[in-house]
């Protein structure tokens, strides 16, 4: 038999899928077939899986000790917990950190999410820093992984919320599919720009290039876009934008901006290739200009990343 008492990192989900995650190798069809059978109960009695899990609550598994290890995976969870301890954390810049999330500023060239199995993401370097730090278990590990609640282009820099425990993911889940969280992103785009703007229109995007293309008419699979831009400073050559994104869609701001005529600097899918060869040249940096400075909760929490030494010495030359 084994005893399971639900903590803050795995409290307020259903028992159902606290049982899918708990036991992956296991189908859905067992698993309730042995809540059917009182083979898996909560608090001691008979449960359907719609129950809401609560601090403290027991959930008791009534299988061999081999079955439990194999529809847990425990070899495969022990291992990646271990594969975890040696490895490195260096890009998890912390702005701040509660008992629940984190607000990270994320550096250029950096996956948010791993997009394939060999990738080593900042999510990763997350779970490797709460591993290493003792923010969490090995027994915690094995209910719960942390994660990454939104994410940024891999060269695109700035604000990164993660969730360290359930409780934390489903608040920044819920304020960011709300909308109610407010995000602003620094960016230097090519020309000068003098008054405010706002984009509207549609995004459609093209797979195959994974690029998306701006229309002012709604067609099929096409998405509405708003983008809200603010001028900060600017010259002839180069204007600094806050950007506000109104709606949310895949290379929103850098296509808005393309297509406005004032290409972000060093923007390699959407920007200006000759002016991007020389700005390498000069600054020897090769992301694109985008950063995502700030973030404001609805409860009026505000929250700055800083950007890269490149905003600072083009700024200089505005």
């Amino acid at each position: 038999m084994k005893e399971i008492i639900i903590t803050e990192s795995t409290t307020n989900q259903r028992l159902d899928k606290f049982l899918f995650k708990l036991l992956p190798n296991a189908t859905s069809s067992f698993i309730y077939k042995m809540l059917r059978k009182k083979n898996i109960v909560l608090n001691g009695k008979k449960a359907t899986g719609n129950e809401k899990l609560l601090t403290g609550d027991s959930v008791k598994i009534f299988f061999s000790d081999d079955t439990y290890n194999t529809m847990a995976g425990l070899e495969k969870k022990a291992s990646e917990y271990a594969l975890y301890k040696d490895k490195s954390f260096g890009n998890v810049h912390i702005i701040s950190e509660t008992e629940d999330y984190l607000i990270l500023n994320k550096p250029a060239n950096v996956l948010s999410q791993k997009a394939s199995n060999e990738d080593y993401s900042l999510n990763e370097e997350i779970i490797a820093y709460l591993i290493n730090t003792e923010k969490i278990t090995e027994a915690e590990f094995e209910l719960f992984h942390p994660s990454v609640a939104n994410r940024l282009d891999r060269n695109t820099t700035g604000i990164i919320l993660a969730g360290k425990t359930l409780k934390g993911q489903q608040f920044l889940s819920t304020a960011l599919n709300d909308r109610t969280v407010k995000k602003l992103y620094h960016t230097i785009v090519k020309g000068r720009i003098d008054a405010d703007f706002t984009v509207k229109g549609f995004v459609i995007k093209d797979e195959a290039s994974n690029s998306v293309k701006i229309l002012e008419n709604e067609t099929k699979d096409s998405k509405y876009i708003e983008t809200a831009f603010k001028v900060i400073k600017a010259s002839d050559e180069y204007t600094l934008l806050e950007a506000h994104l109104i709606t949310g869609r895949t290379h929103q701001i850098r296509a808005s901006l393309s297509y406005y005529g004032h290409p972000i600097l060093l923007d390699p899918k959407y920007g200006d290739r000759e002016l991007n060869r020389k700005l390498i040249d000069k600054y020897h940096y090769k992301y694109q200009l985008l950063h995502a400075y700030s973030l404001t909760f609805a409860d009026g929490q505000s929250f700055l990343a800083e950007e890269p030494e490149i905003y600072r010495k083009i700024m200089g030359e505005i």
